[in-house]
């Protein structure tokens, strides 16, 4: 019995690289689908976000001399690229999908909207959700956040390279400890860093838990389904 019927699976861009350090590695794509077709095999319903850090950043780039809003539209382009790839990776494993996108680019994606990824939900495809909000000054966590919200997912899974959330950094201080949960206002109060503030004050407000977890480790994704407490649930 999966501990929630419907899910937004948020997957880092950056981790897409695996070890390359730029683009797509194969291996870690193969990964993310086939720990996406063990939970879809449960029945969830499946919606994803995923981001285009691999590929490039629209506020990184803008420090480079890119205009900020064409830096932020060449970011929701990689966001495209990172859907197709993860599309075509859930195909190969018999998985139905549909990639919809913020802003018309038919026939690569269909053009978002709530009630037509609900109905492909509820008929058994993976939807995933591309080019963020469609609109510049937003990033892909608030684009999870919205889509989580709109889609009535019962949870936004925050899929990272790390096991939940710690007190600090533990990559830096060896001393962090982590939460099993923890509420919107303690993660506020403490300065923690879990996604940007809109993407956060977003899920406060509309009442949808996030649960970060490592993603990278296979086979984490079903356990995160089946109830293991293997990373940190953030809540009101």
């Amino acid at each position: 019995m999966a501990r929630f019927k419907r899910i937004l699976l948020k997957l880092s861009g950056e981790s897409l690289m695996g070890n390359q350090g730029f683009g797509i590695d194969p291996d870690r794509l193969s990964d993310y689908a086939k720990q996406i077709k063990e939970v879809h095999e449960m029945g969830v319903q499946i919606g994803i976000v995923i981001g285009g850090g691999n590929i490039f950043r629209g506020l990184s780039g803008s420090q480079k001399g890119f205009d900020r809003v064409k830096g932020d539209q060449m970011g929701m382009c990689a966001t495209v690229i990172n859907s197709l790839a993860l599309s075509s990776a859930l195909g190969a494993l018999g998985v139905k999908t549909k990639v919809l996108t913020a802003i018309r680019m038919e026939p690569i994606g269909e053009f978002y909207n709530k009630w037509k990824a609900i109905e492909s939900m509820e008929a058994g495809y993976v939807c995933i959700f591309s080019a963020g909000t469609g609109s510049p000054y937003f990033t892909t966590d608030t684009g999870s956040s919205l889509r989580g919200i709109e889609i009535e997912a019962d949870v936004m899974l925050k899929g990272t390279r790390v096991d939940g959330i710690y007190t600090a950094d533990p990559e830096k201080d060896p001393t962090a400890t982590k939460f099993t949960d923890i509420t919107y206002d303690e993660i506020y109060t403490r300065g923690l860093k879990v996604m940007d503030l809109t993407a956060t004050t977003m899920c406060k407000e509309n009442n949808l838990p996030i649960y970060v977890f490592n993603m990278d480790i296979f086979g984490n994704l079903k356990k995160v389904m089946e109830g293991e407490e293997i990373g940190t649930l953030v809540h009101n």
